[in-house]
């Protein structure tokens, strides 16, 4: 694999976290679904995801990098299918809304089952770490990529202060805390 292969699957990887983080705050606003703690853990674990995709654009490809994001997709599947069992159960509704089927939680832990075997695989083609000293040269696509999720990451963490306020977010969150004025009569 040559490291323009690398610059490309690890920005295509950047747009895919940013389609999970934008659909999962879409939902959040749009059928007002507000997210679990644990559901708020996925969404760390994702950006956490791409940190380590991001350091491979900034710096080229190093097996420290592949690393790092195998942690990070290690702890987001552990927080996945945490989620996963605690609805397992006949007849338990989940929460939130499903997508063909699935909830997000489902879908999380196979995207980060995935990012897993994918930055395994990507381990295996030692070519791309040979002897380069130089960061790749970016595009507009690959820079696009980076700007995205860290916007939508930024979004997303706005979102997680209004929803929790500056204490513990509720288990099954119904109110936006900041928004919400309590009634005082």
């Amino acid at each position: 694999m040559t490291p323009r292969i690398a610059v490309l699957l690890n920005t295509l990887g950047l747009y895919a976290i940013s389609v999970v983080l934008l659909a999962a705050f879409v939902f959040q606003i749009t059928l007002q679904e507000l997210p679990c703690p644990l559901c708020l853990l996925q969404r760390v674990a994702f950006t956490a995801l791409a940190v380590g995709l991001i350091l491979t654009l900034r710096y080229g490809p190093k097996p420290s990098h592949y690393g790092l994001t195998i942690i990070a997709a290690l702890a987001g599947a552990g927080i996945a299918g945490r989620q996963v069992l605690l609805h397992i159960q006949p007849g338990d509704p989940g929460f939130g809304s499903s997508i063909l089927g699935f909830h997000f939680y489902t879908w999380a832990f196979i995207f980060f089952i995935g990012a897993i075997a994918a930055c395994a695989a990507v381990l295996l083609f030692n070519k791309q770490f040979a002897g380069r000293d130089q960061p790749p040269s970016l595009g507009l696509f690959d820079r696009v990529a980076v700007w995205l999720v860290i916007s939508i990451t930024f979004v997303n963490a706005a979102g997680a202060l209004i929803e929790c306020g500056v204490g513990f977010c509720p288990a099954n969150p119904v109110v936006y805390e900041l928004l919400h004025r309590p009634d005082t009569t």
